[in-house]
């Protein structure tokens, strides 16, 4: 059945298809009504058949001054292939893989894949564990599991405490792209790192990769305890790509042209943007801004320069750069130049997608396609894909082909778990958590909800419904939806919310620890940007905007789970290192809940200070 949208996006992606089939007490299992076509047999196929087809044309780039550093399709393989003798034989293998612990950068890529070329697999922890980080726990705890053989760091006076922290974890070489003088970490410089007499090494071991090879390991974000390690093999990689392909049919004709920050220690930036700019030949410009005030300029000026054909972020990311779209022509009409705007990694608050939708009317007639996928770091990552235009915010498609999806009855809502050539084979060197991840049937479990947009029509997508374990009963037994109810609350907290953390479990109502949007805080205030958070919250006028926000909230919702009744104002921000938040922004309801539990008393509390309620 084709949807019928006000825009459904024709031209861009396939009709949506769905198969779905019964089992027993309950349980569905839903799948593509698309094949999977044949898949390459490791990711370094496709850089050398773009260097046989266009060797010349830029595969990746980087700010240099006031222009970009561009590299080649051609001189990437080149590099790859030197810096790939150099690991062979500095040991680097499948138990002693490569360990990058730096930022985005071009030579980052190519370390990365040189590993990646011949079998050995490489780990990109994210730079909040080296830089964010005061006692560098979970850094040490992820180097000792690895047992790297070679750690790559962009700039060793950058890195330095987190190389100084690690130092007695590893008898790996650091290798560098910047050495302080001194070089007290004995790092081999980058361009040094290189072996031109390994080549016929190189090659042999390129041909001994089979689709099993694991090609990546991924931390996850670590709530708690020690991040687990996730292998992502080949196959998991080229068979994401094909079934994009599928659902994504212009990228035949269309190679992406893209300008990323999204991180590649998380498989939103390594696995889904620079693995889809590599199958199909396009080009990713290296974005040196990020979704935080100080640095959104620069995402700006490089969307004004490079031009993008399709736009990939979280939807802190569309939230931050909504204000200068309203603001500078120059950038609304490079930005909606774009044929789709592509979200994921968390739900997109309504209140953006309306806006974009609407400021995209100023530069085109149609609005511009607004989808999104699901997935995890085990799925690499798409699991499904929304390859429709939806009718609003939070449809995450239908499975990917090749994908079975297994929904199963908890509670009130379906978990979902699935199985397919795109799922990981288990964590590195973790058997026993391993064997607990997979159910009877062999399906990988999520802990994620979904509920379909239509139960009789599957076609028109799913929508992501939460986190089973953050779901929480009131006093009254009344469940409350803790995704959807953080969505609901940003939305109605708009531009003052930030993020939202739902409390409430065994209590009378619900209640939102709220991290506040300073620089929207401080001109509702009327403070300077020097202002310190913890003074701006408490301003009569902030305090009133957000009972405002509370009450409308009350008024439409229409019963206790589905409101907060009361709110408290966080001036200390989530904290990496207590695992509060992930590498794509994304808070740990439960693990901030665990920290903050004064916070959550004094939320709850009848101290008028600690504390805004609903009018």
């Amino acid at each position: 059945m084709k949807l019928k949208t006000p825009f459904d996006g024709s031209g861009l992606f396939a009709e949506p298809l769905a198969v779905r089939s019964q089992g027993a007490d309950g349980v569905q299992y839903l799948s593509s009504g698309y094949e999977l076509p044949q898949v390459a047999r490791c990711l370094g196929e496709w850089l050398v058949h773009w260097v046989e087809k266009r060797p010349e044309k830029t595969f990746l780039a980087e700010r240099s001054g006031e222009g970009w550093r561009e590299v080649s399709y051609s001189h990437f393989l080149n590099e790859v292939e030197l810096k790939a003798g150099w690991l062979l034989e500095a040991g680097a293998s499948a138990e002693r893989p490569v360990a990058i612990l730096s930022d985005n950068s071009v030579n980052h890529a190519i370390m990365a894949f040189a590993a990646i070329h011949v079998g050995i697999p490489v780990a990109t922890i994210s730079a909040a564990y080296s830089l964010m980080s005061a006692d560098h726990a979970k850094l040490k705890s992820m180097i000792a599991l690895l047992d790297p053989a070679v750690i790559y760091v962009e700039d060793t006076v950058q890195y330095g405490k987190a190389l100084a922290a690690i130092s007695n974890t590893h008898n790996a070489t650091t290798v560098a792209t910047k050495l302080e003088q001194t070089n007290a970490y004995d790092a081999v410089q980058f361009d040094l790192a290189g072996n031109d007499e390994q080549r016929q090494v190189v090659a042999e071991r390129f041909a001994e990769i089979t689709p099993e090879t694991t090609a990546r390991l991924l931390f996850t974000s670590g709530s708690t305890g020690t991040p687990k390690a996730v292998i992502n093999t080949h196959q998991m990689l080229t068979s994401n790509q094909e079934a994009k392909r599928v659902t994504w049919p212009f990228l035949a004709d269309r190679p992406p042209r893209i300008v990323d920050w999204l991180p590649w220690s998380h498989t939103f930036g390594c696995n889904f943007t620079t693995n889809m700019v590599l199958r199909n030949g396009g080009s990713l410009f290296i974005d040196d801004g990020k979704p935080a005030p100080p640095l959104v300029h620069k995402t700006v000026a490089n969307i004004k320069d490079v031009r993008p054909n399709m736009l990939f972020n979280v939807p802190r990311g569309y939230d931050m750069l909504a204000g200068p779209l309203e603001q500078d022509e120059g950038f609304r009409n490079a930005f909606f130049g774009a044929e789709l705007i592509f979200y994921a990694a968390a739900a997109l608050p309504q209140s953006v997608w309306e806006k974009l939708i609407g400021l995209s009317l100023q530069v085109r007639a149609e609005p511009v396609p607004l989808v999104s996928a699901w997935g995890s770091t085990e799925t690499a990552p798409l699991a499904t894909d929304c390859y429709f235009q939806a009718e609003t915010s939070g449809n995450i498609g239908l499975p990917i082909p090749g994908t079975t999806l297994k929904l199963v009855p908890n509670g009130d809502k379906l978990e979902v778990r699935v199985k397919g050539p795109n799922v990981t084979p288990g964590y590195f060197r973790l058997d026993e958590i391993t064997e607990e991840a997979f159910d009877e049937e062999g399906f990988y479990s999520t802990g994620d909800a979904v509920r379909f947009a239509d139960p009789q029509y599957p076609e028109k997508g799913l929508y992501f419904d939460g986190r089973v374990s953050e779901d929480f009963k009131l006093s009254s037994g009344t469940w409350v939806s803790v995704g959807a109810l953080r969505i609901a609350g940003i939305d109605a907290l708009s531009p003052l919310a930030q993020d939202i953390v739902v409390a409430g479990h065994n209590r009378n109502e619900v209640g939102f620890l709220i991290f506040p949007n300073a620089a929207a805080c401080r001109t509702v205030a009327g403070s300077g940007d020097d202002a310190p958070l913890s003074e701006v919250i408490e301003h009569p006028a902030v305090r009133q905007k957000f009972t405002d926000g509370l009450t409308e909230m009350k008024t439409a919702a229409g019963g206790s789970s589905r409101h907060a009744a009361r709110a408290r104002l966080l001036a200390i921000p989530p904290n990496p290192d207590a695992g509060e938040i992930t590498d794509k922004a994304y808070l740990n309801q439960q693990q901030i809940l665990i920290n903050r539990v004064a916070d959550v008393e004094r939320l709850f509390g009848d101290n008028e200070d600690d504390r805004i309620l609903a009018g």
